[in-house]
């Protein structure tokens, strides 16, 4: 290659480089706080449909919900939109002055949910079926089972609520401490984000979470009767309010609807688009992605 083709080579290099950067410094960044078990749908589905929809790019941070609302709240987080289940860590934001509505955009409810890969699948699938107590698979000796932080976690907070109203239903009042152990036993606990790659790899046997999560992950499932499962509104006052948990931090934990929802924070970079965002959750393409990632509708009034 000559002097003047090198030459001729490095300034098209040059070129095309600027060109580039440019087109990207003309599109705008949506970024998305989420609970963490919506990895699937918000990196997989929504954020990219919404991002190709309007010319921008997308990007997704996915923790527990509490974390994330107070990161976001010290301001050591940006985002434009947060998305979050139950309405507790949304009121850490509404607190911080953070935000001044949030709107329901899907809900799911709780379900045990295991590895096809464990060596416990088969007596799963009979609980699925009728034909065993998912408590006392759940119970077997060397079962590994996942959570996460109730502290920092709404569906670590809600597997122990669970726990305790399985006890009461069917009448073990022990169901919550042979299953779990202390509340945040160190043995269970991993990050949302993890826990279905985790039991997709078999490195764990089940996990009380959310229906959504596994069957965003392609996983099996034992349901649970409504009373227990956190996701009948109607059951509330008869039954959800019976269960109340206390960490050893102090903090106490109640029922809280399983509905997830969306907001614009008041810093966001990219305001408009944050609440483009929220309106392409809530709209019909929106909400079917939502469906085929095992969510359910929206239920109840905004925040």
């Amino acid at each position: 290659m000559t002097l003047m083709q090198r030459w001729q080579t490095w300034l098209f290099l040059t070129l095309t480089l600027l060109c580039t950067l440019a087109t990207a410094a003309d599109t705008p960044m949506l970024r998305v706080a989420y609970a963490g078990s919506m990895g699937v749908v918000m990196d997989g589905a929504a954020g990219p449909a919404f991002a190709h929809a309007h010319n921008a790019t997308y990007q997704g941070t996915g923790q527990g919900s509490y974390a994330l609302a107070h990161l976001l709240a010290a301001h050591q987080l940006q985002a434009d939109v947060f998305v979050t289940i139950t309405p507790g860590p949304m009121q850490v934001l509404k607190q911080a002055g953070l935000v001044t509505q949030a709107v329901p955009v899907a809900s799911t409810q709780m379900v045990v949910s295991y590895s096809p890969h464990s060596r416990f699948a088969a007596d799963f699938a009979a609980a699925a079926q009728g034909r065993k107590n998912w408590y006392e698979v759940l119970s077997e000796p060397g079962l590994r089972l996942g959570r996460t932080d109730p502290s920092i976690d709404p569906q670590g907070a809600n597997v122990l609520l669970t726990l305790q109203l399985a006890g009461d239903y069917y009448h073990h009042p022990d169901l919550l401490q042979k299953i779990a152990g202390m509340p945040q036993n160190t043995a269970q606990i991993f990050t949302e984000p993890s826990l279905m790659s985790r039991l997709e790899a078999g490195q764990i046997d089940a996990a009380i979470s959310y229906l959504s999560a596994a069957q965003s992950h392609h996983l099996p499932t034992v349901a649970l009767p409504d009373e227990i499962n956190l996701g009948n509104p109607a059951m509330q006052a008869q039954w959800y309010d019976r269960a109340s948990l206390s960490l050893p931090n102090g903090k106490t934990l109640k029922v809280q609807p399983l509905v997830f929802y969306a907001a614009v924070l008041g810093n966001a970079q990219q305001a408009q688009l944050g609440r483009d965002f929220v309106a392409f959750l809530q709209s019909a393409e929106g909400q079917a992605l939502f469906r085929q990632h095992g969510y359910s509708e929206p239920r109840g009034p905004a925040l």
